[in-house]
C-alpha cells in the first residue's frame, strides 16, 4: 500500500471507515480504510465490480480484504471527476436541476432493475445475503429511544400503520439498494450538469425498490428536481406502484428512525429526529413535507 500513499488528504463522508484522497501512480485516487467494519471491504469491492458499466462508480485499483485494527483492510479506487451534487444544487438553475433529476431517475431505475431473491445485508465478497432479523416495524420502533413524548408515541402508531398500508399496495420484489442515495453521495460535472459518480456504498443491501427514492426525497423541497425524477420513473414502463413518494417515504422509515435515534451524533441525525417528531405530531407519513408526488 505504501506505493500508493505518496500523499493523503482526509475526505468527508462515510461513517464506517476513514477515507483519504491519495496520489497513486501519478493519478488521483481514493483510499478507504475499513477500521470499524473490516468485512465490508470485500463487499464494497464486489459491489463496485457488479455495477461497473451500469452505474457511474470508480474503478477498483487495489484492495486488501483482510486485516486488523493496526493494519486494516482497504479499498483503493480511482477518484472520479466532478463536484459534490449537494453543493452544486445550491446555485443550480431550473434547467440544470431538471437535467439532474432526470439522471437521478435513470440511476434509480438501474438500481431497481438489479434483482435479488432475499432482503438482507451483504456479508462477504460473494455478496451472500444475511437476512434482516429486525421483526416488524412496530417492534423495531419499540426498541428505539426516539425521545418522543407518550402522546407523540401514541400518534406515531398511526404513521406506522400508514406506512404498512402504503407498502402493501406496492411491488414486493427485491433489488440492489444503495441506501444512502442523496446529493451528498453523488458527483456532477458543473459545466454540463451530468452526473459523474455515485459513491459511498457502505450501507448497500438487497431491499425494496422504493428505499433509494425515499432516501433521495427525505429532505427534498425542490419540486423541479423531484418532478423530473418522478417523470422518468413513471415513464419507464416498469411496475413500480403509486403513489411513488409515499412508497419511498414508507420504505425509508426504517433508516430514518435508526438515524433519528442517533440525533446527538451529527446534524443530519438531528434533522431526522426533527422530521420523526413532526410525523408524530401530525400522525402522517409526510410529516408536513411537500407533496412532491405530482404528475408532470
Amino acid at each position: 500500500m505504501s506505493d500508493f500513499a505518496a500523499s493523503a488528504v482526509p475526505l468527508t463522508g462515510g461513517y464506517g471507515g476513514q477515507t483519504y484522497a491519495v496520489s497513486a501512480g501519478g493519478e488521483d485516487a481514493v483510499l478507504k480504510l475499513y477500521v470499524q467494519d473490516p468485512g465490508r471491504a470485500a463487499v464494497d469491492a464486489a459491489l463496485l465490480q457488479l455495477v461497473r458499466g451500469l452505474l457511474p462508480v470508480p474503478r477498483v485499483l487495489d484492495t486488501k480484504r483482510e486485516g486488523s485494527a493496526e493494519d486494516p483492510p482497504y479499498l483503493l479506487t480511482e477518484r472520479l471527476p466532478g463536484m459534490n451534487l449537494q453543493v452544486y444544487l445550491e446555485t443550480a438553475g431550473e434547467d440544470e436541476r431538471r437535467t439532474v433529476g432526470e439522471q437521478l431517475g435513470e440511476l434509480l431505475l438501474r438500481l431497481s432493475g438489479m434483482p435479488f431473491l432475499t432482503f438482507g445485508m451483504f456479508r462477504d465478497g460473494e455478496l451472500a445475503i444475511e437476512p434482516f432479523g429486525m421483526g416488524d416495524l412496530e417492534r423495531y420502533v419499540a426498541g428505539l429511544d426516539l425521545g418522543l413524548s407518550p402522546e407523540q408515541s401514541e400518534r406515531f402508531a398511526g404513521v406506522i400503520a400508514e406506512a404498512e398500508d402504503v407498502l402493501a399496495d406496492g411491488v414486493d420484489r427485491v433489488c440492489l439498494v444503495h441506501s444512502d442515495f442523496n446529493p451528498k453521495n453523488l458527483l456532477v460535472d458543473p459545466a454540463t450538469a451530468r452526473i459523474t459518480g455515485l459513491i459511498d456504498w457502505e450501507f448497500a443491501h438487497a431491499g425494496s425498490p422504493y428505499t433509494d427514492l425515499g432516501n433521495l426525497f427525505r429532505f427534498c423541497v425542490d419540486p423541479v428536481l423531484a418532478g423530473a425524477v418522478l417523470s422518468v420513473l413513471r415513464g419507464s414502463g416498469l411496475e413500480l406502484g403509486d403513489p411513488l413518494v409515499d412508497l419511498g417515504r414508507a420504505a425509508d422509515l426504517w433508516a430514518l428512525l435508526d438515524l433519528a435515534a442517533r440525533s446527538t451524533e451529527h446534524e443530519i441525525a438531528a434533522a431526522a429526529h426533527d422530521l420523526v417528531a413532526r410525523m408524530a405530531d401530525t400522525s402522517t407519513l409526510s410529516g408536513g413535507r411537500p407533496a412532491l408526488d405530482v404528475v408532470h
